[in-house]
């Protein structure tokens, strides 16, 4: 089945800069949409970013929009996520996701086919 790998995550200070990367495996790759979720400690998943089969559409949450980008490179099946001017509310574990569906990842992410095992992600102030 779908197998995905999270990595890139560590600790920041507020301001700062961080890649996250996920390298897909056991399917099609273009066959799937792809996003990130997040989840910090006490709260519910939530919808991060998400990006189309053929990358030319992303989509993003209110609370990323305008500092976080999604891109994926087919030719290497993987997904990235920079993330750019953190904030310590970005602080969470964060899971790269996959599904045929692209609604569902921005919509209802606990819903979504595959996850990731995570990486971690802490900001500092």
């Amino acid at each position: 089945q779908v197998h995905l790998v999270e990595s890139g995550g560590g600790t920041v200070q507020a301001g700062g800069s961080l890649t996250l990367s996920c390298v897909f495996s056991g399917g099609t790759f273009r066959d799937y949409a792809m996003g990130w979720s997040r989840q910090a400690p006490g709260k519910e998943r939530e919808f991060v970013a998400q990006v189309s089969w053929s990358g030319m559409s992303q989509y993003y949450a209110d609370s990323v929009k305008g500092r976080f980008t999604i891109s994926r490179d087919n030719a290497d099946n993987t997904v990235h996520l920079q993330m750019n001017n953190l904030k310590p509310e970005d602080t969470a574990v964060y899971y790269c996701g996959a599904d045929p569906s692209a609604s569902k990842i921005r919509v209802t992410p606990g819903q979504v086919d595959h996850w990731g095992q995570g990486t971690q992600v802490s900001v500092s102030s």
